[in-house]
């Protein structure tokens, strides 16, 4: 019984130690074998972010321009006909 319970504390313990920076760089999007402590340039955080929020509101944009212009393209392809 003690063996048991002795592997399994080892086997979290590794677990643990292996499993938390791989969790950090996973989270992060950055290659699983980097260097999880290693201090981001705040310039690459700040442009990822941006980035990121300018596609999802330029999307929603054209998804909103789309939608409000198809009455105006169903009278036009009315009158073509």
């Amino acid at each position: 019984m003690k063996t048991k319970l002795k592997l399994f504390l080892l086997g979290a313990v590794v677990g643990l130690v292996v499993g938390f920076p791989l969790g950090i760089n996973f989270g992060r999007d950055e290659p699983l074998l980097s260097n999880p402590f290693a201090k981001r340039d705040i310039q690459q955080r700040v442009k990822e972010s941006v980035g990121e929020k300018t596609e999802t509101l330029v999307e929603g944009a054209k998804e909103k321009i789309h939608e409000a212009t198809k009455p105006v393209r169903k009278e036009m392809e009315k009158r073509r006909d």
